[in-house]
């Protein structure tokens, strides 16, 4: 029972993510504003790739880094024969090593190496129905690891669910734009995240609410104005992205 409920949330992701008609188009306009071909990107939670493949599709050069052993497995399907995408199978922290991934079979989109996000989104309506029914043990690298190895992103994007700030922990250098997932129902996590972001550098900021595809403001605002935002939201708002953009 739990294989068919773990291929039934990947075939649910995928449907999701990667199977709603005219939603990779939009993207590939949306990201064309943020990253030009030939630039480097990291895909932190790759989950089912169609970042990953949105921006190897306007040509940038991904590394795509995800933790699940059934996602990866897809992933290395998912990108046979695409010489611009790089899988990285791991998780990413605060310091290399070792950590246990809470993993729920029927809705994979929600894994997460924080036991304190989990157990903060599980009070909320929204997550009341999901169950983390599985844990494995995951290698973890961390983003100067990868910087290390791969270069300097010009884009990274950190979808990790909940563990934003300690993967920013593992970075010690501003990056020049990256994007981090927020949820109302567990603001603490994405306000420490904003922390580590204006403790690297200079930034401006935009939201892009669920998978819309467009930013929510006319212009760019201050880490000031963005906290003053996220404090307006309810446990039940829809999540989405923080865009972080470094100040010339």
């Amino acid at each position: 029972m739990n294989a068919i409920a773990r291929a039934a949330g990947i075939a649910r992701s995928l449907a999701i993510y990667r199977g709603i008609p005219g939603r990779s188009a939009r993207f590939r306009r949306f990201f064309s504003g943020l990253i030009r071909p030939g630039e480097l990107c990291f895909d932190i939670g790759a989950h089912v790739g169609n970042r990953s493949l949105c921006w190897a599709g306007i040509g940038a050069r991904v590394v795509a880094v995800e933790p699940q052993p059934d996602l990866a497995g897809l992933l290395r399907h998912s990108f046979r024969g695409r010489a611009g995408i790089t899988l990285v199978e791991s998780a990413v922290g605060a310091a290399a090593g070792t950590a246990v991934l809470h993993l729920s079979s029927r809705t994979p989109t929600v894994a997460s190496l924080s036991p304190g996000w989990i157990e903060t989104v599980s009070k909320a309506e929204g997550f009341a129905a999901i169950r983390w029914d599985r844990r494995v043990e995951v290698p973890v690298t961390t983003l100067d690891a990868l910087i290390g190895r791969f270069g300097t992103p010009a884009f990274c994007k950190i979808d990790v669910e909940g563990f934003e700030a300690e993967v920013l922990a593992g970075l010690s250098r501003p990056l020049p734009c990256l994007s981090v997932e927020y949820v109302p129902a567990a603001l603490p996590a994405t306000l420490a995240a904003l922390d580590r972001i204006e403790a690297l550098g200079r930034y401006r900021f935009q939201v892009s609410i669920g998978e819309t595809g467009r930013f929510l403001w006319p212009n760019w605002r201050s880490g000031h104005e963005l906290r003053a935002w996220l404090l307006t939201r309810s446990p039940g708002d829809r999540s989405g992205d923080i865009y972080a953009r470094a100040e010339a």
